[in-house]
């Protein structure tokens, strides 16, 4: 039997096929270069382009990660939602900083973004929360996401009686609940080649404006 390192070493790399992508004429913003990506991605039929990485630092420092959803993203920011109670929302608090990371095998591209966290508008949280599934807010609803289900704890039983409670309440939405905006500070776009000479393009934000630079592979 092979050893775990010769197993990871034998498995394929840079089997992508990417997009053509021409850096002298890249916008001058990142979200107008993330926005070409992102069209292209979902017109070659990518699964889930929107998911991404979310990292963040607890009050110790140390590193957490998870995969979230893209709720939206424009010239000010990119979106994601969760309760202001889990983890995340946790660390969030205490460390308003994060990196998000889109990762687009078949294409051989990935999307690196680094900045500052704030909560967005209250009524921006409450139509991102009427708009999720019914079992996605009842979830969210009993406010317990990250936490420790306890023995006498039934998690089918406590969805059903949040699902009944929304039912009565159709326009209820916990106080918890949060859409979150990451401000860039900085991003990099990057595609992989086969001869490893990648290219990577870096948008750092100077004030009101952005600048651009090539990275070494």
């Amino acid at each position: 039997m092979a050893t775990m390192r010769q197993l990871l070493r034998d498995l394929p790399v840079l089997q992508g096929r990417p997009p053509a992508f021409d850096l002298a004429r890249a916008p001058g913003t990142p979200f107008a270069l993330f926005t070409e990506w992102l069209d292209l991605a979902i017109g070659a039929g990518l699964s889930e382009p929107h998911a991404m990485t979310l990292s963040t630092v607890d009050e110790s420092g140390a590193p957490d990660a998870r995969i979230v959803i893209l709720k939206d993203a424009d010239e000010t920011g990119f979106c994601f939602a969760g309760s202001g109670t889990s983890r995340k929302g946790r660390q969030l608090g205490a460390i308003p900083h994060a990196a998000l990371t889109f990762y687009w095998p078949t294409q051989a591209r990935q999307i690196r973004v680094r900045g500052q966290v704030h909560p967005a508008p209250r009524r921006a949280a409450k139509a991102d929360f009427q708009a999720r599934s019914l079992g996605a807010r009842a979830l969210a609803l009993l406010g317990r996401q990250s936490h420790p289900v306890r023995e006498d704890e039934d998690i089918g039983e406590a969805v059903q009686s949040a699902e009944a409670e929304i039912g009565r309440y159709p326009a209820r939405v916990p106080p918890h609940w949060q859409l979150y905006i990451l401000t860039p500070n900085s991003v990099e776009f990057f595609q992989a080649s086969s001869d490893r000479q990648h290219l990577r393009l870096h948008y750092t934000r100077s004030t009101t404006t952005w600048t651009r630079s090539r990275l070494w592979p």
